[in-house]
């Protein structure tokens, strides 16, 4: 259920993953483990932003939205909190002996906020929804490995997607068994796949979904620990929890998702105990560990899955020379930036993964991500220069200011080219306008990983057609290179192929890496048991309000 594109919470805040946290001995790496006595009818208040879209798994893809729609689902598998492994939720086993047919078990007593049954028909429907392309689902490329997806995602001569509607409409790899159990088939071994449906968009989804999928979007019905209750648009969102729950249940009854759009507004709350959860504290908490003095041993100290980096529109012109991005990335000082503006709480990125996922490794960027200003200019001299003002655009209602502000600077100086950062209000409009193919310069771009894998900091967003392909990249030997190694069954040799793949990123430098992040958090003196998970969210089941 990770995911995405990182909205405002995500960058005055992270690291690596599973490394061990770090800190002062008043910091909490995870969160708190008290044994205070728990109110069973509290309720709390998390921080967020306005939802890029309605409220459905599969077309949700940044976090705004994703953390609510993470606590109103629950899919065949969960991650454990602290370390991100796949644990079995709805389904009580899911088994392969080739890695490319999978046969799905189900747990019984599970249910929809509705009373509805979740089934076997509950899943494959929802999948064949995300995949359909007339629906336009964000997340419909995480369903194609599953045979038959290219049947509902057919292209024209020109390879582009077809205008003509897909003959069918279901996937020919899903097959229902009975009740409480379905098989998968793969159109070719895909070791990660497991490990993958634990993402929101593989959420099973009830009958009435269907209706009017629009509708639901705004009063979502889910079969997770929380049910649904208001959404106020850019003001609130209001969950309750759902007591017919068949999954570990939380304590707390309420949780209302504070929508900001301002960190620091948030901070304040934070301290004045009008916020319970702060996800990702400000930059300016950050001078001097000043959260440490704010918060004491209510501050929290993580390693997640979250990089940051910056993307190019590449369907405009003049950013279409690879020289140019690489002679970009050569005059970004990310140790003085890290050390300056983050606190040292940010690692210079040396590739495009996270450290911690399964077949991270270093230094797949190359000399592009050494900060070399003599290099750089020299790169952007055999580019042939660049004319008129550089941008890099960010959304102001998240805590990037400061970062995108030294980063403009840096290139600046490095280049002799004039570079601004350029605010949009707020995500949701950032989100459309790179959606929309609107942008007019380089914009930032963070990424919340779905699953602990190198492949899903990879495929979504830079193959041809990923789901969160932001600067519409495409080279169809990296392309091959993916699939080449996603078919191998064996996980170790997969993931092998797929750090060869991130390699080749570097030719063409479709994004620029800039950092993993560790992640600075808080909690108000209300609550207990605040446990953050590899994903930087906190753990809605975990959590307590004190009597």
């Amino acid at each position: 259920m990770r995911r995405r594109l990182t909205a405002a919470f995500a960058f005055p805040v992270v690291a690596a993953l599973l490394l061990t946290g770090c800190g002062s001995s008043s910091t909490s790496s995870s969160g708190d483990t008290s044994t205070k006595a728990a109110n069973t009818s509290g309720a709390i208040t998390v921080d967020g932003t306005q939802p890029e879209n309605p409220l459905i798994p599969g077309n949700t893809n940044e976090t705004g939205g994703g953390k609510v729609v993470d606590s109103l689902f629950t899919g065949l598998v969960k991650y454990n909190t602290d370390t991100a492994a796949p644990e079995m939720a709805v389904a009580s086993s899911i088994t392969s002996s080739d890695a490319q047919t999978y046969n799905v078990k189900l747990n019984s007593g599970w249910t929809f906020h509705d009373g509805t049954p979740v089934n076997a028909k509950s899943f494959v429907d929802a999948w064949n929804w995300v995949a359909y392309a007339p629906n336009g689902a964000l997340n419909s490329s995480f369903m194609a490995e599953i045979a038959g997806y290219d049947a509902l995602n057919p292209v024209g001569a020109d390879g582009k997607p077809s205008k003509t509607p897909p003959a069918v409409k279901e996937m020919s790899g899903l097959k229902v068994v009975s009740d409480t159990e379905f098989t998968i088939a793969l159109s070719a071994p895909y070791s990660p796949f497991k490990a993958k449906l634990g993402y929101t968009a593989f959420s099973p989804l009830p009958t009435s979904f269907f209706t009017d999928p629009t509708a639901f979007g705004r009063k979502p019905i889910g079969d997770g620990p929380f049910k649904f209750v208001e959404w106020k648009d850019n003001t609130s969102i209001k969950l309750t929890r759902y007591d017919a729950f068949a999954g570990t249940k939380p304590s707390v009854k309420d949780v209302t998702f504070k929508l900001y759009q301002d960190q620091n507004a948030a901070y304040a709350d934070l301290q004045s105990n009008n916020l319970d959860f702060q996800q990702t504290l400000p930059t300016s908490a950050l001078a001097g560990e000043q959260y440490k003095k704010d918060l004491s041993d209510r501050a929290v100290d993580k390693n997640v899955l979250v990089v940051q980096t910056i993307s190019f529109p590449l369907y405009d012109s003049k950013y279409q020379n690879p020289k140019l991005r690489q002679a970009i990335s050569e005059a970004i000082n990310r140790d003085q930036i890290t050390k300056v503006i983050f606190n040292n709480t940010r690692t210079p990125s040396t590739s495009w993964s996270s450290p911690g996922v399964g077949g991270y490794v270093a230094g797949t960027c190359g000399e592009f991500c050494k900060y070399n200003p003599g290099n750089a200019k020299k790169l952007l001299a055999e580019a042939g220069g660049f004319t008129g003002q550089l941008t890099l655009s960010y959304n102001a209602d998240g805590d990037h200011k400061g970062w995108t502000e030294a980063t403009c600077n840096s290139i600046k100086e490095a280049l002799g080219v004039d570079c601004v950062a350029s605010p949009v209000p707020t995500f949701a409009d950032f989100r459309k306008q790179i959606n929309g193919k609107s942008m007019t310069g380089m914009f930032r771009t963070g990424w919340q990983y779905d699953f602990p894998n190198i492949e899903n900091g990879l495929t979504p967003l830079y193959s041809t057609g990923g789901s969160a392909n932001d600067s519409k990249y495409t080279n169809k030997p990296f392309d091959s290179a993916l699939s080449k190694a996603a078919a191998n069954s064996d996980l170790d040799k997969a993931n092998s192929g797929f750090a060869d793949a991130e390699k080749m990123l570097a030719a063409d430098m479709p994004s620029i890496p800039l950092w993993s992040v560790k992640q600075q958090s808080g909690y108000s003196d209300k609550v207990s048991n605040v446990k953050v998970n590899a994903f930087g969210e906190i753990d809605l089941t975990q959590v307590t309000v004190n009597s």
